[in-house]
C-alpha cells in the first residue's frame, strides 16, 4: 500500500511539474468558438497513451485549435449549415486551408451530429465561395473589401474576395473534403445546386487554363517588392505550350509559379475530377457531367505521363 501511495504521489508530482512546464494554451471553454464532444473524447483517448509529456501537451493544444479559434458556425437564409473558417492569422477563408483545417475531424462525424453539421457547413461555404469567383483563393466573411483591391487580375475584385490568386488546389481541396465527408457519413445533402454549379465552374476554369485558345481572361499583377507575389509577362506568367496540362499561376503556398504547369497540382486535379465523377454518378445521377470530369481527368493524366515523367539514370521513371 505504501508503495502504491508513493507511486501515486510521485505521478501526481510529475504531472504537476509537467503542467507547470507545459501550461494549457487553449482558450477557456466559454471562449472556444466550437466544441465537439467527439473531439474532446479523442483528445483524452490519445493523450492517455502518449508517454512523452511534451508530445501529449502539443496534441492536447494543437488538435482542437481549429475548432477553438477559427470555426464560425451558423446557418444561411434557407437554414442550411454554413461554416466560415478563418485561416488563423488572417480573418479570411482560404479554400485550400479550410479543407485541410477540418480534415482530421471528419473521421469523428459518425459519433457527433453537431460536428458533422459543422463540417457540412464548411463544404457548403466552400462551394458558395468558389462560385462567387473561381479564380480567387481567399474570401471574406461578407462583402467587406480587401487590402488587395489594387491588384490587377483581369476583373474587378468582388468585395467578398480577400485575394484573387489562381491556384489549382483551390478547386481540389473542397472536392477532396466533400468526397471524404460523403464516404465517411453517407450524407448527400451537401451535393445540391451549389455543388453542381461548382463542378461546372471547376471544369470551365480547368479547361480555360489548359490555354489551348490563348492565355485566357486571368492574369495577376501586384505592386510589390516580392518576386513571388506577382507574375511575369504582364501578369500572364511565362509562356506555356498547350499540351493538355492545366496552368496554375500560384502554388498552394500562394507564391507565384515559375513554370505554370505545376505537376503535383495537375495530379491532384486528376484525382478530384474522378472523385467528382463518382459523386455526380452516385449522388446526383448526373451522368453527362460525370463523363466530362472523367474525360478531362484522362486528358490531363495522359499529358502528365507524356510531358512530366522522365527516366532517371539511377532511379528510373
Amino acid at each position: 500500500m505504501k508503495k502504491l501511495a508513493f507511486c501515486a504521489a510521485l505521478a501526481a508530482t510529475c504531472l504537476a511539474a509537467c503542467s507547470g512546464r507545459y501550461p494549457d494554451q487553449r482558450p477557456a471553454p466559454a471562449e472556444r468558438l466550437f466544441t465537439s464532444e467527439a473531439v474532446e473524447a479523442k483528445i483524452d483517448e490519445v493523450a492517455a497513451v502518449l508517454q512523452n509529456p511534451k508530445l501529449r501537451w502539443m496534441f492536447r493544444n494543437c488538435f482542437p485549435n481549429t475548432l477553438d479559434t477559427t470555426v464560425h458556425f451558423g446557418k444561411d437564409e434557407q437554414g442550411r449549415p454554413r461554416t466560415f473558417v478563418y485561416t488563423g492569422d488572417i480573418h479570411a477563408m482560404w479554400l485550400r486551408d479550410s479543407g485541410a483545417q477540418v480534415w482530421p475531424y471528419v473521421q469523428l462525424c459518425p459519433s457527433d451530429a453537431h460536428l458533422q453539421e459543422m463540417i457540412a457547413g464548411v463544404i457548403n461555404c466552400q462551394f458558395m465561395l468558389l462560385n462567387l469567383d473561381p479564380y480567387a483563393n481567399g474570401f471574406n466573411d461578407g462583402p467587406v473589401g480587401s487590402q488587395w483591391e489594387s491588384d490587377d487580375t483581369g476583373a474587378p475584385l468582388s468585395p467578398w474576395v480577400h485575394e484573387r490568386k489562381w491556384e489549382i488546389d483551390s478547386h481540389c481541396y473542397p472536392v477532396r473534403l466533400a468526397y471524404h465527408y460523403w464516404k465517411t457519413t453517407g450524407d448527400t445533402s451537401v451535393f445540391g445546386e451549389e455543388w453542381l454549379k461548382a463542378v461546372q465552374n471547376i471544369l470551365e476554369t480547368f479547361t480555360v487554363q489548359q490555354r489551348k485558345n490563348g492565355d485566357g481572361p486571368y492574369y495577376f499583377l501586384r505592386v510589390t517588392d516580392r518576386q513571388l507575389d506577382t507574375k511575369a509577362r504582364a501578369g500572364w506568367g511565362h509562356p506555356v505550350k498547350p499540351v493538355g496540362l492545366i496552368a496554375s499561376s500560384f502554388r498552394p503556398s500562394d507564391d507565384a509559379t515559375q513554370f505554370d504547369f505545376l505537376v503535383p497540382s495537375n495530379l491532384f486535379a486528376v484525382s478530384i475530377l474522378r472523385k467528382a465523377a463518382e459523386i455526380l454518378t452516385e449522388a446526383n445521377g448526373e451522368a453527362a457531367l460525370a463523363s466530362r470530369c472523367l474525360s478531362l481527368a484522362s486528358e490531363v493524366e495522359a499529358a502528365i505521363r507524356q510531358y512530366a515523367v522522365v527516366e532517371h539514370p539511377v532511379f528510373g521513371p
